[in-house]
């Protein structure tokens, strides 16, 4: 095997791309033997916050071994006064992640190989952001539509508009009638998957479940604000239908607290938040001793989408993999990723590392632009890029 103990990490980059609804930001990690690694940290809204975070962290792993991940994990954990929280786990995701692409890269492995082997060759996925433009029930059905022959089978979205804590009959009305609609268009062999993005009350939420139930969705993704794990219980123990959650979860520490609860029936830790590779991997762990799947989040960038998918290789409950259906035009121009799509699944990638390369000249071509959050706005579906590619 090739002698690697004597990398040493030499610089730390960051790139932050406008992508219409979001900043991208990847981070991507030098060594003195010109083997480099990337990771994804974009937190939408707080790109700022964030980009401070991973300095300090490329300060720490300057002149380190970048193949001692698990103990910069901890140092870097350990020593942050402020632990947890979106900003230093995303920076340390990222960083942790960019890690494990650099010690396959040196080994010439993928690095689902270092995490116990390949359990599945390909995952199952569902579309996030189908939709894109849509604002009536029946423009939605189109789009639902068009996505199935594309060969699509499980669709996420959210149509609950401005609604927030409460819904009023109207627009609850309104909400049904476009799950209707794409129920219809779709029929009964694509799985519907609603999301909450956080923001009803207990009762409010209980009511829209048992709304939905006539639909047969999937899951209802997280009916309750992420605070109180108690108020997401408290909803799972009266809806008709599962309950997703997770994504505003960080760390195994958090998801201990759920798997006390049994708050949720599928899990959705996102690997650009929540720790990293190997955090998932202990997380997804924990869950299949309690028999819960493993559904990560990730309605990011390519680099995201590339470290999930060595999760779904190793993990035996992973259930189903979240992609966007469309994006950006330059998308494809950011790395060199080439995802191989059929029947509703996406391949494992077989190149070392996470399977893919950064393109620096790319990057920098789209930078940041200011984005404000569209949750709760109502225009969370009506608006599109003004111009966007199919993503598979």
């Amino acid at each position: 095997m090739r002698e690697v103990t004597a990398l040493r990490v030499t610089e730390l980059k960051t790139f932050v791309v406008d992508a219409f609804r979001t900043n991208l930001i990847f981070v991507k990690l030098y060594t003195d033997e010109g083997i480099c690694g990337v990771g994804e940290a974009t937190l939408e809204y707080k790109e700022k916050a964030v980009l401070g975070a991973i300095e300090h962290i490329g300060e720490y792993l300057k002149g380190k071994n970048p193949l001692e991940i698990e103990k910069h994990w901890h140092n870097i954990y350990r020593d942050a006064y402020w632990r947890g929280g979106a900003v230093l786990m995303t920076a340390l995701s990222a960083a942790e992640t960019a890690l494990w692409d650099i010690l396959g890269k040196s080994l010439g492995v993928p690095v689902y190989q270092f995490l116990g082997g390949m359990v599945n060759d390909r995952v199952r996925i569902y579309a996030n952001g189908w939709f894109a433009g849509a604002k009536t029930g029946s423009e939605f059905a189109v789009k639902a539509k068009t996505a199935k022959d594309r060969g699509v089978t499980a669709l996420k979205w959210d149509p609950f508009g401005q609604a927030y804590m409460n819904i009023s009959s109207k627009a609850l009305h309104e909400a049904l009638e476009c799950v209707a609609q794409v129920r219809e268009a779709v029929g009964e062999d694509v799985d519907l998957l609603i999301e909450g993005h956080g923001r009803f009350n207990v009762p409010t939420a209980i009511g829209i479940a048992k709304e939905l139930e006539q639909f047969k969705p999937m899951f209802f993704e997280e009916p309750v604000p992420p605070d109180k794990l108690e108020a997401l219980r408290a909803v799972r123990e009266k809806s008709p239908v599962a309950i997703a959650a997770g994504e505003r979860l960080y760390t195994r520490w958090d998801y201990n607290q759920l798997f006390e609860k049994m708050a949720a029936d599928y899990i959705q830790p996102d690997v650009s938040h929540a720790g990293g590779i190997m955090e998932l991997k202990k997380i997804a762990s924990a869950a299949e001793s309690r028999y819960i799947p493993f559904a990560p989040h990730n309605p990011s960038g390519p680099v995201a989408n590339a470290a999930t998918l060595q999760l779904a290789a190793c993990c035996p409950n992973f259930c189903i993999l979240e992609i966007m259906y469309s994006d950006v035009a330059y998308r494809k121009q950011l790395t060199d990723e080439c995802l191989e799509y059929k029947d509703g699944c996406v391949k494992i990638p077989q190149k070392p590392g996470l399977g893919l390369e950064l393109s620096e000249e790319a990057c920098l071509a789209h930078p940041y632009v200011p984005h404000e959050l569209r949750h709760y706005t109502g225009k969370l579906t009506d608006i599109r890029p003004p111009k966007t590619e199919f993503y598979f």
